[in-house]
């Protein structure tokens, strides 16, 4: 049996995944992608999407602002199902992931940002202070996720309820209904 969900697609490189799911994950930072410490979130982020069973491309490292947008592009191009980003989603003058998203999505989807805002509120009250968005684009989810490792968990939690729906839905999937037959 074939078609979205279930035939494996190959991805960049050859990569598959079972559900055909692809993603591609872009890390935002001055400081990582000029070699001056290690990237720590963008491999969380890609061990986080594999155990979903995304077929996963990068992290790809790059300076914060317009090398964002041109990662996003170009990802929304090759056909990703996800790109998830991690860093520069703060109130520093060099956070400009989102400004950098919002020029590339169509459709915002603010409630996944505010989940993911919500998930780490309680025990860290700076994660309010997260500026990520989410939002789709010719066929492509593009979620905002805060540089700090533990923000990246907190994303994660979220992204592991809903990703997999949400890029069904965006390929056309039904909504399941409780008691009805599949």
């Amino acid at each position: 049996m074939s078609g979205p969900g279930s035939a494996a697609a190959a991805g960049p490189g050859g990569a598959s995944a079972a559900g055909g799911y692809r993603a591609l994950v872009v890390t935002a930072s001055n400081r990582a992608s000029a070699g001056v410490y290690p990237d720590k979130g963008g491999p969380l982020v890609a061990e986080g999407l594999t155990a979903l069973g995304f077929a996963v491309e990068g992290p790809q490292v790059v300076p914060d602002g317009d090398p964002v947008e041109a990662a996003l592009r170009a990802g929304v191009a090759a056909g990703y199902d996800v790109i998830v980003t991690t860093g520069g989603t703060g109130v520093s003058p060099t956070d400009g992931t989102p400004e950098a998203t919002r020029r590339v999505i169509d459709r915002e989807i603010p409630g996944i940002a505010e989940a993911i805002r919500a998930e780490g509120r309680d025990t860290v009250p700076t994660a309010a202070l997260s500026r990520g968005l989410a939002g789709t684009v010719e066929g492509t989810l593009v979620v905002n996720l805060p540089g700090s490792t533990g923000g990246v968990r907190d994303g994660l939690a979220v992204l592991g309820r809903l990703l997999v729906h949400a890029v069904d839905q965006m390929r056309g999937g039904d909504h399941p209904r409780p008691g009805s037959p599949s």
